[in-house]
């Protein structure tokens, strides 16, 4: 494993309990980075907090990601527990299940785009000044190759994540000078608990699109969002990593 410096760095994490998220909690610990996880699974949390404290300092908070109360409560807690927030990784996220648009339940759709998309914006929205105030901050989403060609099957999902892209790069232009960086991946699936509320015909299909035939490893994500989070990546911004065994055209 390449060494990847985020020594006295502070990262929070939403969805942090388990995938990707905690893939890339351990990733940063063993950087030197301090984690915060974010995430509304109590049971999960504790566990990974337990678990991920072997490998440095960590704190939780559990949070209801789109209630813009305790998104500023968590934030809170994380400056006064830690000093400083260096990172934010906005990876929590739902599928919703799978269905045609116009079998989708609007609660559902409602439902999906609220947490993959307004949550990273209450978040940002809490974090950033922070950021701001530093002169310094790492912003990275987890978006989805979804985001750039659409899933069928899974409108409300990909709209979430493109809608995500599009905050990255907005936000990104908005930050440009002010020492604070935004960048999103656009992974394709990674088999993780996310898979439990898509069809085994949903996961075939994204399979059958990844050249390298194979599913995304967690490890995988965590080595690129850990790169994206460090001091080195200090030129590219609003810009969308692929992750998706070259799945992606564009």
């Amino acid at each position: 494993m390449n060494q990847i410096d985020l020594k006295g760095r502070v990262a929070v994490i939403t969805g942090g309990a388990q995938g990707i998220g905690y893939a890339a909690a351990e990733r940063m610990l063993q950087s030197g980075a301090s984690v915060v996880l974010w995430d509304i699974d109590a049971a999960r949390l504790a566990e990974a907090e337990t678990a991920l404290a072997k490998l440095g300092k960590v704190s939780a908070s559990i949070v209801e990601l789109c209630v813009d109360a305790d998104v500023a409560a968590a934030t809170e807690t994380a400056v006064k527990i830690h000093g400083r927030i260096d990172i934010l990784v906005n990876n929590a996220g739902i599928t919703g299940g799978n269905a045609p648009t116009w079998e989708l339940a609007p609660e559902v759709w409602r439902r999906v785009i609220e947490v993959n998309l307004v949550a990273p914006f209450l978040t940002c929205r809490a974090v950033v000044p922070q950021m701001i105030k530093q002169g310094y901050g790492r912003i990275v989403n987890i978006a989805s190759v979804a985001g750039k060609e659409g899933n069928p099957n899974a409108s409300h999902y990909s709209a979430s994540k493109a809608g995500l892209i599009a905050l990255t790069k907005s936000l990104a232009k908005e930050l440009a000078t002010k020492g604070v960086i935004a960048n999103a991946v656009s992974p394709a699936a990674a088999k993780t608990a996310i898979f439990d509320s898509m069809t085994q015909q949903h996961i075939d299909f994204m399979l059958s699109k990844i050249p390298m035939a194979r599913f995304l490893e967690v490890g995988e994500a965590a080595a690129m969002i850990a790169w994206l989070a460090s001091e080195e990546c200090s030129f590219s911004t609003g810009a969308v990593f692929d992750l998706s065994g070259g799945r992606a055209t564009y």
